[in-house]
This record gives structure tokens, C-alpha cells and sequence, in this order.
């Protein structure tokens, strides 16, 4: 299991403004920040973290579980808003298994980002 997971973000409080909107209906916040990072997770622990610098080349994956499919048209609705890019619209993706209901959205610094629920509708 993973504990936790960070990234780099070129401007940090462009990708704070971004992942709190877009994770906001996954349940997520900032829980943490200081001086060039910010940890964002369900209370009570961090575990996803932006830190200031430059990003991963080339840009990684981060996948979110959803606890239903509505979760992930919310997420993808939120990251478009605030300033996402369509990377893959909500919708099942059946050769990944019969029950993978996703969507992606590439963040200011062209991480592609993910909501997946794993269950049945």
C-alpha cells in the first residue's frame, strides 16, 4: 500500500488553486503547507504533496480513487473548471476491467491526473 505520493509543480500556488478544486469532490483539502509545499488528503493525514521547483520530465500519472462514478464526473467537471485539460472524459474503460469508470485531466504542468471508481454503477 502507498503511503504517500508527491509531485513538482513549477508554480505552486497555480497547482495549489488547481488540486483543490479538483479534489475537492473526492473529499480532499490541504492539510498542510509551509514554505514550498502543500499536502492535500482526507483528514486527518496528507498524501498527496505539491512541492515547488521544476516538474518530472516526463510528467507522471497520479490516479484518485472515487467512491462512485459520480465522484469522478464531479472531479472532471472541478479540473476542467479550474483550468485542466481533458485528458480522457468520464466513461467506462472496459479493457482495463469490465467496472473501471475514469477520467483524466493533465494539471498546469501536464501531470496527467485521474479519478477511477471500481464499481459497479
Amino acid at each position: 500500500m502507498i503511503d504517500h505520493l508527491g509531485v513538482v509543480a513549477s508554480d505552486l500556488e497555480r497547482s495549489k488553486a488547481f488540486y483543490r478544486a479538483a479534489l475537492a469532490p473526492l473529499g480532499y483539502a490541504v492539510l498542510m503547507e509551509g514554505d514550498g509545499y502543500a499536502g492535500f488528503g482526507v483528514a486527518p493525514k496528507p498524501d498527496f504533496w505539491l512541492g515547488a521547483g521544476a516538474p518530472s520530465v516526463p510528467a507522471v500519472h497520479v490516479a484518485f480513487r472515487a467512491a462512485s462514478r459520480a465522484e469522478v464526473d464531479a472531479f472532471h467537471r472541478a479540473a476542467i473548471a479550474a483550468g485542466g485539460r481533458d485528458n480522457g472524459a468520464p466513461g467506462l474503460r472496459p479493457h482495463y476491467h469490465p467496472n473501471y469508470y475514469g477520467a483524466f485531466v493533465l494539471d498546469p504542468d501536464g501531470h496527467n491526473v485521474e479519478a477511477v471508481c471500481h464499481s459497479p454503477a
